[in-house]
């Protein structure tokens, strides 16, 4: 089953996830104290990596180059970041941001994938690359250990809106519904994990 969904509601989660990713992004610059260009390219990168990954697999159109709207809200998120003194974000804004940015782009990313004709399965995989492929790229450019390498819980927060949101939709529960309970249920996931720590068990032999 494949939902028909409202451009509305695709552009409204699009630019959101955007938004979040890029900010996320910034505050990486800005953390080592960066010039403007880098805030920039930062931003820009956390915040179209994954739906870039998600599009070129999917087959669709790579969506930043179809709408100018998508760099541009990357390149405006960065030069507010630039324009804020560093003392109003605290030292855990950048994982609040992203983990905003990984709730909406889990969703929307499993939906384009729906919307593609993308069978459910490999439809919430994709939503799970597009959540997750920005910050792991932001962090190979910030020098940083990749967070999907860390034990703390993010890739299984991204896995539970997108599982969530497939399930719901194929169900029948309208889009909105569909999307803000997954968006928020792996909102919570990650919430609980940057305040409480918590963290999947590593491998013992």
């Amino acid at each position: 089953m494949t939902p028909i969904l409202p451009t509305s509601a695709f552009t409204a989660l699009d630019l959101a996830g955007l938004a979040v990713f890029a900010a996320s992004g910034a505050l990486a610059a800005a953390a080592r104290r960066q010039t403007l260009v880098t805030f920039a390219f930062f931003a820009a990168v956390t915040g179209t990596g994954g739906g870039t990954v998600r599009d070129l697999l999917i087959g669709a159109p790579v969506f930043w180059m179809q709408d100018a709207r998508a760099i541009g809200v990357c390149l405006g998120v960065a030069v507010l970041v630039w324009f804020t003194p560093q003392r109003i974000w605290s030292p855990k804004a950048l994982d609040w941001f992203d983990a905003v940015g990984l709730a909406a782009y889990a969703v929307y990313g499993a939906a384009k994938a729906l919307n593609h004709g993308v069978p459910p399965l490999p439809a919430a995989v994709m939503g799970i690359v597009t959540a997750c492929m920005g910050g792991v790229i932001r962090d190979i450019l910030a020098g940083e250990p990749s967070i999907i390498l860390r034990p703390e819980i993010y890739v299984t927060a991204a896995a539970l809106a997108s599982v969530l949101f497939v399930l719901l939709t194929l169900s029948g529960v309208p889009f909105w519904v569909a999307a803000v309970l997954a968006a928020g249920a792996g909102f919570v996931l990650r919430a609980a994990a940057i305040a409480r720590g918590l963290a999947l068990p590593g491998y013992r032999r």
